[in-house]
């Protein structure tokens, strides 16, 4: 069991909170869906730390734009969202 749980609902790319674990609650078990922000596969373009960072800065020099645009919250904060990204993985 993961120490933080929350954590495990966590875009580990944008920070995005998602309604399900995307690496399972162990870590170890990737769903490949797709973030509604960021639009990274968990699962393939987030299992390395170095992956991880690209795809971040691949995103974020494109605008930080939102995959799915009209799941995007009219009060959405890119730094509050960044700052979920847990430590392990800024």
């Amino acid at each position: 069991m993961h120490k933080n749980n929350n954590e495990a609902y966590i875009c580990r790319v944008c920070g995005l909170k998602q309604n399900e674990p995307q690496w399972g609650i162990d870590e170890q078990t990737p769903t490949y869906n797709i973030c509604d922000c960021c639009g990274v596969e968990f699962g393939y373009e987030d299992c390395t730390l170095i992956g991880i960072k690209s795809y971040r800065k691949k995103w974020l020099d494109g605008g930080a734009k939102w995959n799915c645009k009209k799941c995007q919250p009219n009060s959405w904060s890119l730094n509050e969202q960044l700052a979920n990204i847990p430590k392990q993985y800024q």
